[in-house]
């Protein structure tokens, strides 16, 4: 068993914030850092991924072009965000396996609320009824992964009708409170923690002290924004520079 550190942030967080925080995360890395789970959740913010085709609408949300794979997605309140800043050459994971295990935590995650969850050949994700819950980005750098996966909780839906959801037009979208599941982010946020620990084979490590593979929320701060950082809005692809 690893250990796996489990940071997590009360309110909002802006996207490019945390985007920065993750990229510096990993290029500062050792093989001896602790793997990370970063739980939070976002600023209304749409982002597209560096395979995006879709364009964002116009309108008073923010618009982020991120580095990690896949298009365009809304994050939001009421969603949990986990990023997954995992080192897969130490651990022999390949990304199929992640994107395999992330899958399969939130189905498993759903269950526990009576919710049935399941993939969907060649949309990766998860999907209850057909409509999408969860939604996976990834970024891989030197064998070292980070973003990871959108779970919708209880939030505010219509931004998604705006767009077409990771690049399919008239992707219906859903959320675990309209599927007769906790509306609490919290309850969310601990069986996540959970089923990824279980399915990785990880230990969780977190600040305060808990009961084994529990989660309480904490307030934790991300660096601040140096002043030459982009604004919380449209910003350039980083992919360049990787």
């Amino acid at each position: 068993m690893r250990p796996l550190r489990i940071r997590a942030w009360d309110g909002a967080v802006a996207y490019p914030r945390t985007w920065d925080a993750m990229q510096g995360f990993t290029a500062q890395r050792t093989e001896d850092t602790e793997d990370e789970l970063w739980l939070l959740e976002h600023e209304p913010v749409y982002t597209r991924g560096r395979n995006a085709h879709e364009a964002a609408p116009d309108g008073s949300i923010a618009v982020v072009d991120s580095d990690r794979g896949g298009d365009i997605t809304y994050h939001g309140p009421g969603q949990l965000v986990a990023y997954t800043l995992f080192d897969l050459a130490r651990a022999s994971l390949g990304v199929r396996q992640l994107v395999f295990g992330l899958e399969a935590a939130v189905i498993a995650s759903l269950a526990g609320f009576g919710i049935t969850g399941e993939r969907r050949a060649g949309a990766p994700g998860v999907y209850v009824g057909g409509a999408k819950i969860a939604s996976l980005g990834l970024r891989i750098r030197g064998g070292r992964s980070y973003h990871g996966l959108a779970l919708n909780v209880a939030m505010d839906l219509e931004p998604f009708a705006r767009i077409a959801p990771c690049g399919y037009r008239g992707l219906a979208v859903t959320q675990i409170a309209d599927c007769g599941g906790p509306r609490d982010m919290t309850v969310v946020a601990q069986t996540l923690t959970r089923e990824l620990c279980s399915h990785f084979g990880y230990i969780p490590l977190e600040d305060n002290q808990h009961d084994g593979g529990r989660y309480e929320r904490q307030r934790s701060a991300l660096p601040e924004r140096d002043r030459n950082d982009p604004p919380c809005g449209r910003t350039r692809d980083t992919a360049s520079n990787a």
